[in-house]
């Protein structure tokens, strides 16, 4: 089961979610989101655990539980949804004809 934490402390780390997981079953995978730009993490990531009764334990028990001193929110990860294109516009596109100053 992939499992999302959300409102993770900035300084959590993958061995830190390890452990906390851990205590309810094997862990097969962590995944802190960290901005591409910064690197920071983005206060949220994802665990993944291979047996679907110790995930379930693992949401129940730390649900709202105080981790590196945030209230961490976990519960089973929904897919992730499709979001339209959105239209792009080039740094040298500043509008039509119209708008553009002559100098």
């Amino acid at each position: 089961m992939n499992i999302y934490i959300g409102n993770l402390n900035w300084t959590a780390t993958d061995d830190e979610l390890r452990s906390l997981f851990s205590q309810f079953g094997e862990v097969t995978s962590i995944n802190i989101v960290n901005d591409k730009f910064t690197g920071r993490s983005k206060g949220f990531g994802f665990v993944e655990m291979p047996d679907n009764a110790s995930a379930q334990s693992a949401i129940n028990s730390l649900n709202g539980q105080s981790f590196k001193d945030r209230n961490i929110t976990v519960n089973e990860a929904r897919p992730r949804e499709e979001r339209p294109n959105r239209e792009r516009r080039s740094y040298n596109d500043r509008g039509s004809d119209n708008n553009r100053r002559s100098y």
